[in-house]
């Protein structure tokens, strides 16, 4: 495997698509070799989405071959699979040696990035939809380029896929549908539409047998016509010679199964599909994680690894003793629970190991449904066995809960029924970016009437918090960060945390910090600092409850603290501060609050945390620095008042 460049590589001398095409026919299978050898070693180095990507080197190429983007256009879903096509596409080199990392090459496809990239991406189920829209826009326009979807085969299990498969045929007769059969999305597919695909791909005679038929009705005088009166008896007979797709009968011709590491085979059917006037899927059968053993041996661990040994697939050990991730904790803490009460369930949209509900999967296996990429499933789901007495808890990421929101307000809220979600990632996903950021669940949920947001400041309150929640029988949201926890002993018995109630730290007279979850630590730092550094009395609130908010104790401190500051690990714009200073406008208090969080722009990826939040104004000398010149400015105008 090449660990760094080597003159003699072909990959390169690929500046460009252009170069693509120009190699001789013999020479991809290097240059695919050389794409996965570079793969690995930028992956192992800084982790990302290995699996995918090394499963569609040999797809990508020959996307490339027989396409000419930008003017052809690829739309790729999720785009997890997207590395290949940035490193055809004039984005190898050192921009992409820092894949996810500060100034280097974005982990998804980003429009702002290259022309190349025709669809952002970073949520499942997105591309079929996105794909119709531009080829109608095509026909709209009289324009004749190609527009190409690739779809993983967990695509099909998102109803926004399916939604947009029903709408291929009234809008369009000319689309490009791959279907990247790996049979995983990050965890084993699941689900009728999963067993479905694993009958035609292990049916090869399937596409031979249409075949067959076509040319029997062309070896006879007219075939050609008898062939299309053929097409059309087969629609209106319900399959008479040979059983349709699930495909054909939404009006898209199927091709395949092909196998996807087969470049002949791939760039014969691509071309093939090129010419046809009718919508087209291909059936691409591809190995995830192909050119990689541990990837192949363990697709779920290598679909988005952290640094990795090439030679071994072990990650990069942490420090010893290091605390446990987030994850970890509440996977744990609800077997405990789970196992007391068998009316409690966990509920994954197919990321059981992210969400840390591998723990009851596999202890408690009958309590455990992964439901696939389908979160407003997954919402109205845990919605339907409320109703029955269980306790449903919804593990889902926050930036994918978005997904759920009408069945959060109008299925799960207006019915003020008991389910618990447990939001992960909320706050930055550094490395992921803009789409995986879980910055606006605060926003978005505070809105809703019955639900109760809270966020825990370490792991044994998030304990507290997941116990609290399934004794409320109304809905809650708990809301907790990527990675490690503080390493904070968890109590053998939770507690029960009065609804709505604030915890104080740390007494003040002059400032009162209210911070939020990770924030609580960097607040407690902050009002040392101002204590040792200006003398400035500084009190630490630990808010725990976004709604309701302890609005009890934030009126008693407005009524005798000059300055109150909010912390959030959120946007500012309708997040935490806003539901501070709501409160205090509707009860006519005046005093000064100072809101800390992200601005109202969508974040950038980058290296780590530390990074981000020094660029926008919120690393600890920068909150510090805006603090004590909000206290100085007030003091200014009190001294003055006075005179």
């Amino acid at each position: 495997m090449n660990e760094s460049p080597s003159a003699a590589r072909l990959l390169d001398s690929i500046h460009g698509p252009a170069d693509v095409k120009a190699l001789a026919p013999a020479q991809l299978p290097q240059l695919a070799q050389e794409i996965r050898d570079e793969l690995i070693a930028v992956t192992a180095r800084t982790g990302g989405h290995i699996g995918p990507n090394l499963g569609v080197v040999e797809l990508t190429i020959a996307l490339h071959r027989v396409f000419s983007t930008p003017a052809d256009q690829f739309v790729f879903d999720v785009s997890h699979q997207g590395y290949v096509h940035k490193l055809l596409t004039g984005r190898g080199g050192e921009f992409f040696r820092k894949l996810r990392q500060t100034d280097g090459a974005s982990g998804f496809l980003y429009r702002a990035e290259s022309p190349q990239d025709s669809w952002g991406a970073g949520h499942a189920g997105t591309a079929l939809s996105a794909a119709l829209g531009m080829a109608t826009a095509r026909d709209l326009r009289g324009t004749d380029e190609h527009v190409v979807a690739l779809c993983g085969d967990a695509a099909f299990t998102c109803g926004i896929t399916l939604e947009a498969l029903n709408n291929i045929v009234t809008s369009t007769k000319r689309l490009i549908v791959i279907l990247n059969d790996n049979e995983w999305s990050i965890a084993k597919n699941v689900g009728a539409i999963s067993h479905y695909l694993n009958r035609l791909s292990t049916n090869p005679t399937y596409n031979k047998l249409h075949h067959n038929v076509e040319e029997f009705f062309k070896s006879f005088p007219a075939g050609a016509e008898m062939n299309r009166v053929y097409h059309k008896w087969k629609r209106e007979t319900k399959d008479f010679f040979v059983e349709s797709s699930l495909f054909e009968k939404f009006g898209l011709r199927y091709l395949g199964p092909v196998d996807g590491h087969n470049l002949d085979a791939l760039i014969k059917n691509l071309e093939f599909a090129k010419h046809c006037d009718v919508p087209v899927l291909i059936h691409v059968l591809t190995k995830k994680g192909k050119g990689l053993e541990p990837a192949v041996n363990h697709p779920e661990k290598f679909h988005g690894a952290s640094p990795y040994d090439p030679e071994t697939g072990e990650s990069r050990k942490s420090a010893p003793g290091a605390p446990p991730n987030y994850q970890d904790v509440f996977g744990q803490a609800l077997v405990r629970f789970a196992k007391a009460d068998a009316n409690i369930v966990g509920i994954t949209a197919a990321m059981p190991s992210g969400t840390g509900l591998s723990y009851l999967a596999n202890e408690l296996p009958r309590q455990f449904f992964d439901v696939g990429i389908a979160e407003e499933h997954a919402v109205l789901f845990a919605g339907g066995l409320a109703t029955k007495g269980i306790k449903p808890v919804c593990a889902i990421y926050s930036t994918f809960l978005q997904r759920g929101y009408d069945a959060i307000i109008h299925d799960i809220a207006l019915q003020n029924l008991p389910v618990t979600f447990c939001m992960d990632r909320a706050g930055l996903s550094p490395n992921d970016g803009p789409t995986h950021h879980g910055l606006f669940d605060l926003s978005y949920l505070r809105c809703v009437p019955n639900a109760t947001v809270m966020q825990p400041r370490h792991e044994d309150e998030l304990v507290d918090m997941l116990h609290t929640s399934l004794q409320l029988g109304s809905p809650a949201f708990i809301r907790y960060p990527r990675g490690a926890a503080l390493g904070v002993k968890i109590k053998d018995q939770p507690a029960l945390l009065p609804i709505g109630h604030a915890e104080v730290l740390k007494e003040g007279s002059n400032i009162m910090l209210w911070a939020l979850g990770p924030m609580v630590a960097d607040a407690l730092k902050l009002a040392a600092r101002l204590e040792q550094e200006e003398n400035i009395s500084v009190g630490v609130v630990n808010a725990r409850f976004v709604k309701p908010l302890d609005r009890t104790l934030l009126l008693s401190h407005a009524a005798c603290i000059p300055l109150l500051v909010t912390l959030e690990d959120h946007v500012v714009t309708g997040g935490f501060g806003s539901a501070v200073i709501e409160v205090l406008q509707e009860a006519d208090c005046p005093v000064a609050v100072e809101r800390i969080g992200w601005p109202d722009r969508f974040i950038e990826h980058g290296s780590n945390a530390e990074i981000l939040r020094a660029a926008h104004g919120l690393a600890p000398d920068d909150i510090y620095r805006r603090v004590l010149a909000r206290w100085r400015n007030l003091s200014t105008e009190r001294v003055e008042a006075d005179v």
